[in-house]
Order: C-alpha cells, then sequence, then structure tokens
C-alpha cells in the first residue's frame, strides 16, 4: 500500500489533516518536522539558528530516506521546504500519492500570525514573507504532487474525506 504524503506551505493543515485522514485510512501518521526533532531532541528554530537551513535540509532528507525505508503504510507531512530540495522529489514520488494542500494568503497569515516557531517567517513583515515563500514554492508543489486541495475555508473533516475520496477513487 502506497504512503500518502503531504505537502504544502506552513500553515496549510499538513500535520493537523494529516492527522485526521491516517485515523480515517486506519493509518499511522508520521511528520518529518515531528521525527527530526525527537531524532535530534532539538527544536527546528534551535537548529536553523545554531547549525543553518543547509543543515536542517540535509536532516530533512535523511528523515525522508528513512520513512521510505520503513516502508509503513502511512500518511505523511512533510515540512514546506522538503520538496524544495532536488533529491527530495523522486523519492516523495517512489514513497506514493502526494496530495498539495493549497490555501491562499489570506488564509495562510490568519493561521500563522503569531506563530515563532518558523524561522522561514522571522525578519520582515509576515504578508510579505508569505507571498515570498509561495512565489518560490508553488510550481515545484505543483510538478511534485499528484493531486491538490484546497483547504480554505473548510474542515478538517472535510479536506480529510476530500483526499481520502479521491485517492481511493484512482485504486
Amino acid at each position: 500500500m502506497n504512503q500518502i504524503i503531504l505537502i504544502g506551505f506552513m500553515g496549510a493543515g499538513k500535520t493537523t489533516i494529516g492527522k485526521a485522514l491516517a485515523k480515517s485510512l486506519n493509518r499511522e501518521f508520521a511528520d518529518t518536522d515531528e521525527r527530526i526533532e525527537a531524532d535530534t531532541g532539538r527544536k527546528i528554530p534551535d537548529i536553523f539558528e545554531k547549525e543553518g537551513e543547509p543543515y536542517f535540509r540535509r536532516l530533512e532528507t535523511e528523515t525522508l530516506q528513512k520513512l521510505e525505508k520503513e516502508g509503513i503504510p502511512r500518511v505523511i507531512a512533510v515540512g514546506g521546504g522538503l520538496p524544495m530540495q532536488p533529491e527530495n522529489g523522486p523519492i516523495l514520488n517512489r514513497m506514493g500519492t502526494v496530495v498539495f494542500l493549497e490555501a491562499d494568503t489570506d488564509t495562510l497569515e490568519a493561521r500563522l500570525r503569531g506563530d515563532t516557531s518558523r524561522p522561514k517567517l522571522q525578519g520582515g513583515e509576515l504578508r510579505e514573507r508569505i507571498l515570498t515563500l509561495m512565489r518560490e514554492r508553488e510550481e515545484t508543489y505543483r510538478q511534485v504532487a499528484h493531486l491538490s486541495v484546497r483547504t480554505d475555508h473548510r474542515s478538517v473533516d472535510e479536506v480529510a474525506e476530500e483526499i481520502r475520496g479521491r485517492i481511493l477513487a484512482v485504486r
């Protein structure tokens, strides 16, 4: 059974929706950021600050490779920058169905306001940081994903059910 991998911008709902989807499919859930924190015993902002982004991106790729080798049918939420590393796209596609969770700028801004745990949003005006990162990432997300689902103004269960239905329909 293939993995279901959720990609998208921070605040799109990957972790929250991933947990609901995993429960509805009776699968395990994994989050690459949570795995990195558990494996290193450190918070991601601390890793970014002390070791830098390139080091963190290597940890993401290593974590993804471990999840692939484990081969357990899961729903996996990956960090927003993980698909941007060229080596990760092919890994994601080998692992299973990649779902791009989309949300508009207003939705992301509302969800992320006041969140100090996301290093890529620090420094500068929040909306501008979101727009800049979206411009940098959206095309790659679309290239890597097998399908995309909007999360704006929808409940977690509605989005999880749409993903479940669309994935089961193609099997």
